[in-house]
């Protein structure tokens, strides 16, 4: 594995989980059930940030973002 994918997969990673972190925080925030969710099942945090996008909106992006960087990888 050379430099470049190891730095992709990685920061793709990174951002990943710091869009799960955002989403766990606004999840929070909007309503104990659906943090308990987004802790529980990350998949359905997805899910609820699509119907939540005035909300949610940069989480996804970060999302979109780490997603590109791993398949990029």
């Amino acid at each position: 594995m050379d430099a470049i994918t190891a730095s992709l997969t990685t920061f793709g990673v990174v951002a990943l989980l710091a869009s799960w972190v955002l989403l766990l925080i606004v999840a929070w925030q909007e309503d104990y059930a659906w943090g308990l969710c987004t802790l529980l099942l990350p998949p359905l945090s997805y899910l609820y940030a699509l119907t939540r996008l005035d909300k949610a909106g940069q989480a996804l992006l970060l999302a979109a973002a780490g997603w590109i960087m791993i398949w990029l990888a």
